[in-house]
C-alpha cells in the first residue's frame, strides 16, 4: 500500500468507521500529508509499511522546531497516531510505531467569557426592525442559551426543535446526538424568526430543514456566524476577542458559577470526557471552597 492508497483508505475509515465530520476528517488527512512530506525528504524512501517509531518522533520534533502552537502539535500527533493505528489494524504495519510517542504537555488556556451584562449589551444593540436583526437575535440567544458549537448551530434543523418540552436535538462531533435544554428567550426569538422572517424566504432546494438561513434561502456558513457575533461585539465596544465559541464558554461558565453540577454541564456541552469540562471550574473558586466547607466532614 503506497501513500496515496493509504491516505484514501484512511479517509474512508474516518468517515465510515469513526463517523467523523467532514472538517475533522480533512484535518486528519492534512496532518498525514505533513508526515508524508517529512519522510519523503529522508535519504531512504519510506512507504507507510516501513514507518518506525523514530520516524514519528523525529517528525513530531520537526514540528515543534517550527514553533507550532502546542495544541496544534498535539492535534497533529493525534492524527498520526490514528493513522498508524489504522495501518496496524489493516496489517500494513506489524506494530504501531506511534504508540510510545508522547504528545507535548498542554496547559489549558482559560477561555474568554462574556459577563452577563455584556451579553445584554449585545442583544440590546441588535436592530429588531430588520430581517437579519431578528435572525441574529435568535442566533445569539441559541448560542448562549444552549452552548452550541458553531457547526451544531448551522446544522440545526426544524425537526430538531422540541419546544413543547424545552429541548433541542443537537448533532455534535462524530455525528453523536444529544438533547440539550433551551432557554425561554431562545425559544421566543427562534419562533419569532421562523414565523415572521424565515417563512418569507424563497428557500433553496436542500435547505428546507435548516433553521437559520441567509437572505438567499441557503444554510448559513461558519464564517457568517463568526462575522455576525464579532460585528455585534464590536458595535457595543467590547474589546474581548468574541467568537461563537465565546457564547458556548459563557453558557458553561455561568452555569458552573450558578452551582450547576459539572456532569450536567458536560452532558449539555457534549464533551466526551469530564476533563474537557473541568476548565470551567476556574470560574468560581469561592463557590468550590464553600462546597467543601458545607459538605465535607472536616470542612
Amino acid at each position: 500500500m503506497n501513500w496515496n492508497q493509504a491516505q484514501d483508505a484512511f479517509s474512508e475509515y474516518l468517515k465510515l468507521e469513526r463517523g467523523l465530520s467532514g472538517n475533522t476528517e480533512e484535518a486528519y488527512v492534512r496532518d498525514v500529508e505533513k508526515l508524508k512530506s517529512y519522510v519523503s525528504q529522508l535519504e531512504e524512501e519510506i512507504e507507510p509499511k516501513y514507518l518506525q517509531q523514530n520516524h514519528i518522533s523525529d517528525f513530531v520534533q520537526s514540528i515543534s522546531l517550527l514553533e507550532v502552537a502546542l495544541h496544534t502539535q498535539a492535534r497533529i500527533l493525534s492524527s498520526i497516531k490514528a493513522f498508524c493505528k489504522f495501518l496496524f489494524l489493516q496489517d500494513v504495519l506489524d506494530s504501531n510505531p506511534s504508540k510510545l510517542v508522547s504528545a507535548p504537555k498542554i496547559s489549558r488556556k482559560i477561555p474568554e467569557v462574556l459577563e452577563v451584562y455584556e451579553i445584554e449589551q449585545i442583544t440590546s444593540a441588535i436592530d429588531h426592525s430588520t430581517a437579519h436583526g431578528t435572525r441574529n437575535r435568535a442566533i445569539v440567544e441559541t448560542l448562549y442559551g444552549s452552548g452550541l458549537r458553531v457547526s451544531e448551530l448551522i446544522g440545526l434543523k426544524i425537526s430538531d426543535l422540541f419546544f413543547d418540552i424545552g429541548f433541542i436535538k443537537v448533532v455534535g462531533k462524530g455525528s453523536k446526538e444529544r438533547f440539550v435544554p433551551i432557554g425561554s428567550e431562545a425559544i421566543k426569538h427562534i419562533n419569532l424568526y421562523v414565523s415572521t422572517i424565515r417563512n418569507q424566504l424563497e428557500i433553496k432546494k436542500g435547505n428546507e430543514q435548516f433553521v437559520f438561513l441567509n437572505r438567499s434561502g441557503k444554510q448559513l456558513s461558519r464564517v457568517m456566524i463568526f462575522m455576525i457575533v464579532r460585528d455585534l461585539a464590536e458595535s457595543v465596544g467590547i474589546t474581548k476577542k468574541v467568537s461563537p465559541h465565546t457564547f458556548r464558554h459563557s453558557f458553561a461558565t455561568h452555569l458552573v458559577e450558578g452551582g450547576a453540577d459539572l456532569r450536567a454541564v458536560q452532558e449539555m456541552l457534549g464533551h466526551e470526557s469530564i476533563t474537557a469540562t473541568q476548565i470551567y471550574t476556574h470560574v468560581d473558586l469561592d463557590y468550590l471552597k464553600q462546597v467543601v466547607k458545607d459538605f465535607h466532614p472536616r470542612g
